[in-house]
């Protein structure tokens, strides 16, 4: 299956014939499955039905994480921001994150960057930029993070003479390796300009310890490694930037709205936050 779209600025490119690998679950689709979304195929919910099996709220823990993306980018473009690297996007469900920063500040940028086929499959979703500001989108590896400083569109889409937002939701738990996942943050957060920002969510296992870690067993058994973080291990991430209240928390408890406060603790498996490069 193959796309092309156009992208403000630049020629219509048409991207090569996409494997998607319809006989291997993948991450990006289960959590679309979870979230209600029909961009995905029988392994996947297949997959999905096994792993809630045990991890039974798998799904409110995502549409958690979904409001916290949301809540972060609008209160960061409040205070100012106006540039977003968006990393393991995921399939577009909205309010994907340039709806939440265009809908305060339409000249808002937003560059996202995934290296799933069926999200490079669906990235013109993700390029429907209000006229004032710019989307993009980077077929590119987390594990890779000079190709994504180093791509056409990053260096089109961002200033680093200006405050960046590095967005890392919900991606860390699929780099198992300690060293690795703080080494891929520390190399995405070292060319960023002083001022910028790191919003950070991932997988934790201390609101549901049993419930999470037969979970994160059945992801690993299906060929995605994960892995679940304690909070110590979260705060790792934000080493030499500096935490904004409430700190690393369950994301539920991050500046919750009403609808954020109403959601039980032990639903929700992910810690978050928010740091500043000083």
């Amino acid at each position: 299956m193959g796309m092309g779209w156009v992208k403000k600025g630049s020629a219509d490119r048409v991207q090569p014939e996409v494997d998607l690998h319809t006989d291997v679950p993948h991450s990006a689709r289960i959590y679309d499955y979870l979230l209600g979304g029909r961009d995905n195929f029988a392994v996947d919910r297949e997959a999905a039905g096994e792993i809630t099996q045990d991890w039974q709220n798998l799904p409110k823990s995502m549409r958690a994480n979904r409001s916290f993306m949301a809540r972060v980018t609008r209160r960061l473009v409040r205070q100012g921001y106006r540039q977003f690297l968006d990393i393991g996007t995921g399939l577009p469900t909205s309010p994907n994150l340039h709806e939440a920063a265009q809908e305060v500040a339409p000249e808002s940028r937003v560059l996202y960057v995934d290296n799933d086929p069926i999200v490079l499959v669906h990235a013109r979703a993700l390029l429907t930029s209000h006229p004032a500001g710019r989307t993009a989108y980077v077929d590119a590896d987390l594990r890779d993070p000079e190709a994504i400083l180093r791509a056409e569109e990053f260096v089109a889409t961002v200033d680093l003479d200006q405050p960046v937002v590095l967005s890392l939701l919900a991606i860390l738990q699929f780099i198992p390796d300690e060293q690795e996942a703080l080494g891929v943050v520390q190399r995405l957060v070292d060319p960023l300009p002083k001022g910028s920002a790191l919003a950070l969510s991932t997988v934790t296992g201390e609101s549901a310890p049993e419930e999470v870690a037969k979970g994160v067993a059945a992801y690993n058994a299906k060929g995605i490694p994960t892995k679940a973080r304690s909070k110590p291990e979260v705060e790792r991430f934000f080493t030499g930037l500096e935490l904004v209240e409430p700190g690393v928390t369950l994301i539920n408890h991050w500046h919750p709205d009403e609808a954020a406060a109403a959601v039980s603790d032990a639903h929700v498996h992910m810690y978050g936050g928010v740091a500043i490069k000083r």
